[in-house]
C-alpha cells in the first residue's frame, strides 16, 4: 500500500496550477493585444471604389492586419498584425492622402471581426 501525505499532494497540485497559469499568461496577453484596433470615422466614402482605395493604402502599411470598411456608417477599422502596433497618425494620414476626411480616430478593445459582427447585428436590428 502506498501512502501519500495530503501536504505533498497539495504542493504538487499548487505547482501544477502555477505552471498552467504561467503557460496561459502569454496567450492571454497576446489575445488582449490583438484586440486593440483603430476605428476611424471617415467622411466622403460613398461607393465600393472608395473602400477599395482606402483598403489598398492601408494594406500597404507593414503593421496592418485585417481591415473593415463600412460605407453606411462611415467607419474604417484596422487591426494590427500579431505583435505589431499601428500608428494612428499614419493610418489617418493614409486615409487623408486617399482623399477622405478623417473626423475621429479611436483605439478600441475589439478585433475587426468583432466590429464587423457588431455592425451587421445593428443593421439587422433596424
Amino acid at each position: 500500500m502506498i501512502t501519500t501525505r495530503p501536504a505533498s499532494i497539495a504542493r504538487r497540485l499548487a505547482g501544477a496550477l502555477a505552471l498552467a497559469a504561467a503557460a496561459a499568461l502569454p496567450a492571454a496577453a497576446w489575445a488582449a493585444e490583438a484586440a486593440q484596433s483603430l476605428k476611424l470615422q471617415v467622411n466622403g466614402m460613398v461607393c465600393s471604389f472608395c473602400a477599395q482605395g482606402i483598403e489598398k493604402r492601408l494594406k500597404a502599411l507593414p503593421a496592418a492586419g485585417p481591415i473593415f470598411i463600412d460605407l453606411r456608417n462611415k467607419v474604417v477599422a484596422v487591426e494590427p498584425l500579431p505583435g505589431q502596433v499601428l500608428d494612428a497618425q499614419k493610418v489617418a494620414s493614409e486615409v487623408r492622402e486617399a482623399g477622405y476626411e478623417v473626423v475621429a480616430t479611436e483605439t478600441v478593445a475589439q478585433t475587426v471581426a468583432q466590429i464587423r459582427a457588431e455592425t451587421r447585428a445593428a443593421r439587422q436590428g433596424r
